[in-house]
């Protein structure tokens, strides 16, 4: 009788581990340091050794163990490989075949946007709902899609990658990814930051933002919840580029509800008021009702979702 899944979440500097119960229930989180040094070839054996050390503290048994579900910051193929991690510093890794191998335990990858989408839509902010598409505004703009509880990851293991789609033909500086125009230069945290400084270097107006130490996102929408206008003028720029792109893919995947979360979705339901105007007005008439929620299980989603890999 199996009991219990891991959820393993591998960051570039930390990695969180979750040990579940097979109705989703979290009975540990723990985490470990990701060991980058020599191409990263610490990482398995580091996650290895702490499942086992798990295991034998709770005296679980592998037959009790369905498996571990683990999302890796990087495209994972459908054999469970991984192609390239560069914030892992890997390249080629057959991450399913060499921890099944190190823990004796069936393994299950998958891409760490796409994980965390699946943990919010079982246990978070898209629970109940069997098609959804999920945006993780960060450092970054992740996302993941969902349809008939199956998580797209296409051909290349690079469904859902939501922040390179191109919303902006004006944009000079290159994304990180060596394309203009990304929805990440606009709507990640770096990129609102980014709206902010140059929006306060065009206008003489009176911003509560100037007083700030450091611009920030979070400096962006707290001014906007005191009506601050240059605030608000980022927050619209913001929305509207947001907005326009989930009504493109809503056209697309045509999910039941769309979770916003990441860091930037702290600001709260603020956040929501600038995407849905421009999202109802560009939306096909048929999406047009669609439902957004904010996500809720936070830096969680990602063990929630690998457990769900397994589970």
């Amino acid at each position: 009788m199996k009991k219990y899944g891991f959820g393993i979440d591998v960051g570039g500097t930390t990695v969180k581990c979750g040990l579940f119960t097979v109705d989703g229930e979290v009975v540990e989180k723990w985490e470990i340091e990701t060991r980058t040094e020599d191409n990263g070839s610490k990482i398995l054996p580091d996650i290895a050794e702490t499942i086992k050390a798990k295991m034998a503290q709770r005296q679980l048994d592998p037959e009790e163990i369905a498996g571990v579900g683990i999302g890796i910051p990087g495209p994972v193929n459908a054999a469970g490989e991984v192609p390239c991690a560069v914030n892992l510093h890997w390249g080629f890794v057959p991450i399913e075949k060499d921890l099944s191998a190190m823990t004796g335990l069936k393994v299950k990858a998958g891409n760490d946007a796409n994980v965390a989408a699946l943990g919010e839509q079982w246990k978070g902010g898209g629970a109940g709902y069997h098609n959804m598409i999920m945006v993780t505004l960060g450092t970054g703009v992740g996302g993941g899609i969902i349809v008939n509880d199956q998580v797209i990851g296409g051909a290349h293991g690079a469904g859902g990658e939501i922040g390179h789609a191109h919303v902006d033909d004006t944009m000079t500086e290159q994304c990180n990814c060596g394309a203009y125009g990304c929805l990440e230069q606009i709507a990640s945290a770096t990129g609102i930051a980014r709206l902010a400084k140059k929006a306060l270097a065009a206008t003489d107006a009176p911003s509560v933002m100037r007083s700030a130490e450091k611009v920030t996102a979070k400096t962006v929408f707290n001014a906007v919840k005191e009506q601050d206008v240059v605030a608000i003028q980022v927050a619209e720029r913001f929305g509207s580029c947001l907005g326009k792109a989930l009504a493109s893919f809503v056209a697309v995947a045509d999910p039941d509800i769309i979770v916003i979360g990441g860091g930037v979705s702290k600001a709260g339901p603020i956040l929501l008021d600038y995407i849905i105007p421009t999202f109802k007005a560009y939306a096909f008439s048929g999406c047009k009702e669609t439902k957004f929620a904010l996500a809720t299980l936070g830096n969680d989603a990602g063990i929630y979702g690998a457990a769900k890999l397994v589970l």
